[in-house]
């Protein structure tokens, strides 16, 4: 059998094994707790706080820290913005008739459902304007009806040429 010494020095063996496995376990689980929230949180205080909470408590701070860490990663968080940007920008993308709520073209000048007019000609260059604009964002000139400034008597007497969506 063991005589006393041998089991002794094979217990006092086991010990530093155990203690230095703990030892390593104690530490890799707080490098680890700071790399995680490092990719969590931009707050530096809790960051120290939850390597604090990991290196006081070891394995029942592993699990406070656990439970209590932000959800998801700062990428996951800058993905899921990217991917509600992206659908809000889809659903503007499609525009509505105000008349009958059916989808529209941009360059469509009559809704083709209910013949709601969605859309005027410049007087001018002839390109599309939205019907509230005063003036043409293309050539700058002022839609029929609108006061001008700074005319002379003989621009402001003569007969602007009419929008061709009203022509009969």
């Amino acid at each position: 059998m063991l005589n006393p010494t041998t089991l002794n020095s094979l217990v006092l063996a086991l010990s530093a094994w155990g203690g230095a496995f703990l030892v390593a376990l104690w530490l890799s689980l707080i490098f680890w707790a700071f790399r995680d929230i490092r990719t969590r949180t931009v707050d530096n205080l809790l960051r120290i706080l939850a390597v604090l909470v990991v290196a006081g408590l070891f394995l029942p701070g592993v699990v406070i820290y656990y439970i209590l860490r932000p959800a998801r990663t700062l990428e996951q968080e800058y993905q899921q913005s990217l991917e509600e940007e992206a659908l809000l920008r889809a659903i503007e993308e499609h525009t509505q008739c105000p008349g009958c709520s059916r989808h529209v073209e941009k360059a469509w000048m009559v809704c083709p459902d209910c013949q709601t007019r969605l859309k005027k000609t410049c007087h001018h260059c002839a390109k599309l304007m939205e019907l509230h604009w005063n003036i043409c964002p293309h050539c700058g000139s002022p839609a029929p009806g609108m006061r001008r400034e700074g005319l002379s008597m003989d621009e402001a007497l003569r007969p602007s040429p009419s929008d061709p969506f009203n022509q009969e």
